[in-house]
C-alpha cells in the first residue's frame, strides 16, 4: 500500500519542506501509524500530489534511510523499515547534524549555537560523572 496519512508542507515555514516531510513521516512510522514493510508513495507520486520537486522528496526520503526507518530497494521502492531503533548516541548525532545545519542556516556563530542549547539544557537536567 502505497498510501499515506495527509503530509503537509508550509513553503511559509522557516522548516525545509524536505525536513518537514522526513519529520511527519518519522513521527508516523515511530508512532506505528506506518507499519514495518508499509510501502511509501513513489518519489514522483509523492511531489506531485504536495506540489513539490521531486528532488525534495528524494531528500527527506534519503534522510529517512539514513536514520534507518526506511529501506529503498530499486524494484520494491520505499518500504518502512520500523521505529527508530538507532543507539541513543547515533540519534544524538543525528539531531545534532539537524541543528547545525539549522544554525548555520540562520548565520550562527558557534558560540551563539551553543549558548542557546545551554540555555535550554536546564542545570537540574545535568548528570555528572561520579
Amino acid at each position: 500500500m502505497t498510501r499515506l496519512p495527509e503530509i503537509a508542507v508550509d513553503t511559509d515555514l522557516y522548516t525545509p519542506p524536505y525536513e518537514q516531510i522526513r519529520r511527519q513521516i518519522a513521527d508516523l512510522v515511530n508512532a506505528g501509524v506506518l507499519p514495518t514493510g508499509h510501502r511509501l508513495p513513489p518519489i514522483r507520486q509523492l511531489a506531485a500530489d504536495l506540489g513539490l520537486s521531486a528532488g525534495t522528496v528524494a531528500r527527506a526520503y534519503q534522510e529517512l534511510e539514513s536514520a534507518g526507518l526506511v529501506r529503498t530497494r530499486r524494484a520494491a521502492g520505499t518500504v518502512v523499515a520500523g521505529p527508530d531503533r538507532q543507539p541513543r548516541e547515533d540519534r544524538g548525532e543525528t539531531l545534532a547534524r539537524q541543528y547545525v545545519q539549522a544554525a548555520k542556516q540562520l548565520g550562527l556563530t558557534v558560540d551563539e549555537a551553543l549558548a542557546a542549547v545551554a540555555r535550554h539544557w536546564p542545570a537540574s537536567d545535568e548528570r555528572r560523572a561520579g
